[in-house]
């Protein structure tokens, strides 16, 4: 009976350290525009690769797939993005697809190699997030004005991260085994 769930106990350790292993490196793919593709819009709907972007999140590691007919797909700097001038293109594509891997924190830029698509709106202004991406937590305080000391705090901070969460789980898996008779 011991063994039995020494056994279930060492599964679930196990499944936990691997699933937390994986959802951390977890490398998305994003098919840019989903649906729609990469194609100039229409009249109505010259923020969909706008609206595309704010609708997900993109973390060191990623990659944009573009999927397009008759185009191109160019990432440019923020000068080239804002003024739809492709002439010193990063990178190029024009064979019906490319990826893009997203390989820093910080704004991509991409527009079509069509100046008139790219003046429509075919155009993409991505933020990727760094590995450990945390909003700050502490405020300004308004001109003029200093802001309060800080109180002695009775509590621990703790930080947990990806790597100090899976060395706990091992650590628990072989403490438990190593306790087996």
């Amino acid at each position: 009976m011991k063994i039995t769930k020494m056994a279930s106990l060492s599964v679930f350790f196990c499944t936990c350290f691997v699933i937390a292993t994986g959802l951390g490196n977890a490398e998305k793919v994003f098919k840019v525009g989903d649906e729609f593709g990469w194609q100039e819009p229409g009249q109505n709907s010259s923020a969909v690769y706008t609206q595309w972007a704010s609708r997900n999140r993109f973390h060191v590691g990623d990659s944009l797939s573009f999927e397009y007919k008759n185009d191109s797909v160019i990432e440019v700097d923020k000068w080239g993005y804002y003024h739809c001038d492709g002439s010193k293109p990063t990178v190029a594509f024009n064979n019906g697809h490319g990826v893009f891997k997203l390989d820093r924190p910080g704004p991509f830029y991409y527009i079509s190699g069509t100046p008139d698509h790219c003046m429509s709106g075919q155009r993409l202004l991505i933020e990727v997030m760094g590995l450990h991406h945390h909003s700050p937590l502490t405020a300004t305080p308004p001109a003029g004005q200093q802001a309060p000391s800080p109180q002695p705090s009775s509590g621990v901070f703790v930080s947990v991260t990806l790597g100090s969460l899976s060395t706990l789980l091992m650590g628990t898996l072989i403490a438990l085994l190593w306790s087996l008779p």
